[in-house]
C-alpha cells in the first residue's frame, strides 16, 4: 500500500489578529462617524465671518430681528381623525403642521383644518399606498392649504399618518 498523505485543513488568522483587525475597523468607523456628524452639524465651520473693512464697527441685525413677529411661522393643526371613502371601514388619523410665511389669524388655520378634513374624507386606499401615494397626498394637502390661505401657507408637514 502506498503511503497517502491526508491534506491538512488550512488554518485562518489567529484570534489575536482577528481581534486587532476588528478594533482597527471599529475605530475607523467611529472616527468617520464623528467626522461626518461634525461636518453635517457645521462644527468645523468658522464661528464668525470677518467684516469687510468698510463695515467695521457697524452693528447689523438680521431682518427678522428688526421686525418682530415676521418670518416663517409653524402652526400645528388639531389631529384629523375620520374614515376614508373606500374602503369605508378604514380610518385615518393625521397630525399636520402648516408653515406660514408670516403669522396668520387662527381663523385661517381653522379653515385650512376643515378643508383638509373634507379632502381626507374623499381619499381611497389605493391613492395613499406606497411612497408615490404619500408624495401625491402631501402635494395635494399643500395645494389645498395654499389655495385656502391665498398663498400664505408655504408647506404642510405631515407629522403622523396612521391608517387602520
Amino acid at each position: 500500500m502506498a503511503n497517502v498523505e491526508q491534506p491538512q485543513p488550512r488554518k485562518g488568522p489567529s484570534l489575536v489578529v482577528q481581534g486587532a483587525a476588528l478594533l482597527v475597523v471599529t475605530a475607523a468607523a467611529i472616527g468617520m462617524g464623528w467626522m461626518s456628524g461634525g461636518y453635517l452639524k457645521g462644527v468645523g465651520a468658522p464661528s464668525s465671518v470677518p467684516a469687510a473693512p468698510e463695515n467695521e464697527g457697524k452693528v447689523t441685525e438680521p431682518a427678522a430681528a428688526q421686525q418682530p413677529g415676521t418670518g416663517p411661522t409653524l402652526v400645528a393643526l388639531a389631529p384629523i381623525t375620520t374614515n376614508i371613502a373606500s374602503p369605508a371601514d378604514t380610518w385615518i388619523r393625521m397630525e399636520v403642521s402648516v408653515v406660514y410665511d408670516a403669522p396668520q389669524p387662527p381663523a385661517m388655520t381653522e379653515d385650512i383644518h376643515q378643508d383638509l378634513l373634507a379632502f381626507v374624507r374623499t381619499l381611497k386606499m389605493h391613492q395613499v399606498e406606497g411612497a408615490s401615494g404619500y408624495q401625491h397626498l402631501k402635494a395635494d394637502l399643500e395645494e389645498r392649504a395654499s389655495i385656502r390661505s391665498q398663498g400664505h401657507a408655504k408647506q404642510v408637514l405631515i407629522r403622523t399618518l396612521l391608517l387602520e
